[in-house]
């Protein structure tokens, strides 16, 4: 694999990016209009009604965000105007045909000058609902190709999915691609379009009982969590981005496509500066949890390997695959981007990190000015040990409650229903996220690893476009960036 000069290779390109205002999509925006301002276009498809609130939500939830200080700095008071040279935002949904771009002058014009398409749109939720999350992961995938083949320079499409839909083999989370009909337990009879047809026939049976709206969307995550389970995979958004794979890799025909594959996506490690983060992504959740003082145990082996990678070192892996695969026609190539193999990291680690750090600089509760103390999780090692810690702490005090709320009249309703929603909660959260709890597979990233190698070997700005996890110190990383960034950016 012989690579040139990434920022030549931008120089000059026009770029379409589904989902602009998504985590990784601003990253990347943000990346390419800092590192290489002669790129010529970059066309922004978010969904919007129209051009007015499409240019509204890019102003708020991507431009006037922190993460563009750097080149807010930059550029001074030509900020706005260096940004609105280089930018098209597009009103869009890639659950529709043509991306659900309506104007058709647009759409020629994009057809006609895009150069790469980066497939960022999609719904992450675990549990979401089963139509929404075929809608936007698998046959969104499917409509986001079909725009890619009508674009008459293109060089590559590249399409972002998770490290996680993969199957496992001696030890190893596999790095190979999807074909149709696979399965990750063996299960024959999948079919894409069935499932489709499944769907819509529920969806149909529960509008004619006149369910409520809460009632469907209770019956369509259970339906994805069922359909997902039934193949394998342990919930709905990586069944549904599997079979997004499958329909890429079967439909592609001379498309040059590229799949990356990224683990657990944590704040930027570097660029455009470090720490980085906006919402509550996975192991976050337990940050936000653990530093308020409301998790007090935690369900996992200690052993087990959580493979986590800085968001920034994602989008500097796309950028260089984009160009290293550029009008390779037919081609089909998958780099899973993680830590597990050349820089493991192991669950016992974080806690003490999160430990530590909390330690030092405790969260102040809004409500009485009082610094949290926190103490060290307690890891329980099996379901057994977890359903047990369960039953003696909140569901005997449960019932406990539940008896003297009826003898005193439901007097403490309010509490009883508070706990109940609590461990409610809690175990939903177990059922979802329990299957990598006790994973002790690395993820295969030979891929990403012959890239790298690549890219070192041609040396092809280096310090811009980083991406191996062996430079990343995890102490340092979680106790001086990612904590600090967390609690910058999403504590409340």
């Amino acid at each position: 694999m012989e690579l040139t000069s990434v920022l030549n290779f931008l120089e000059n390109r026009t770029i379409l990016v589904t989902g602009a205002t998504g985590f990784l999509a601003k990253i990347f925006v943000e990346k390419i209009l800092r590192v290489q301002p002669n790129v010529k276009k970059l066309y922004l498809l978010l969904r919007a009604a129209d051009d007015k609130s499409a240019m509204q939500r890019f102003n708020t939830e991507v431009v006037g965000k922190d993460l563009f200080k750097v080149l807010r700095e930059k550029c001074g008071p030509n900020f706005t105007t260096f940004v609105s040279q280089r930018t098209t935002i597009v009103p869009g949904d890639i659950t529709c045909e043509n991306l659900g771009v309506n104007d058709t002058n647009l759409l020629e014009q994009m057809w006609k000058e895009v150069d790469i398409v980066v497939n960022l749109a999609a719904t992450t939720n675990f549990d979401e609902r089963y139509d929404v999350a075929l809608g936007l992961n698998t046959f969104g995938a499917r409509h986001v190709l079909n725009f890619a083949k009508k674009c008459n320079k293109l060089k590559v499409l590249l399409h972002v999915s998770t490290a996680y839909v993969c199957g496992e083999k001696e030890g190893l989370m596999l790095e190979n691609p999807y074909y149709m009909g696979e399965t990750l337990n063996g299960t024959l009879g999948l079919d894409i379009e069935a499932e489709k047809k499944v769907m819509d026939e529920k969806l149909k049976q529960l509008k004619a009982e006149n369910a409520s709206e809460k009632s469907i969307t209770t019956a369509m995550k259970e339906l994805g969590l069922e359909r997902a389970r039934k193949y394998g995979w342990p919930n709905t958004y990586v069944f549904t981005k599997a079979m997004g794979e499958m329909l890429l890799g079967k439909l592609k025909e001379e498309v040059p496509l590229v799949i990356n594959r990224p683990t657990i996506i944590t704040s930027t490690f570097k660029e455009p500066f470090p720490g980085w983060v906006e919402g509550i992504r996975t192991i976050d959740s337990l940050a936000v949890g653990y530093g308020k003082g409301r998790i007090t145990c935690f369900l996992g082996n200690p052993k087990t390997i959580l493979d986590v990678i800085p968001a920034d070192m994602v989008v500097n892996s796309m950028i260089v695959a984009m160009m290293a695969h550029a009008d390779q026609k037919g081609s089909e190539t998958i780099y899973q981007i993680g830590s597990s193999v050349s820089n493991p990291l192991n669950i016992t680690n974080l806690r003490d990190y999160g430990f530590n750090y909390f330690r030092k600089n405790p969260w102040i509760n809004k409500i009485d000015g009082k610094p949290i103390i926190v103490g060290k999780v307690n890891v329980l090692s099996s379901m057994d040990s977890f359903q047990r810690y369960m039953a003696l702490h909140y569901m005997l005090p449960l019932k406990g409650l539940e008896i003297v709320n009826a003898a005193f009249c439901q007097y403490f309703q309010g509490k009883y229903l508070e706990l109940y929603r609590k461990i409610k909660f809690v175990m939903r959260l177990i059922d979802l996220y329990g299957p990598y709890l006790f994973l002790k597979a690395a993820f295969d990233d030979l891929n990403t690893e012959k890239l790298r190698m690549a890219a070192k070997e041609s040396g092809i700005e280096p310090e811009i476009f980083y991406f191996d996890p062996k430079i990343i110190n995890w102490e340092d990383y979680f106790m001086k960036i990612h904590l600090p960034g967390v609690v910058r950016y999403v504590f409340k």
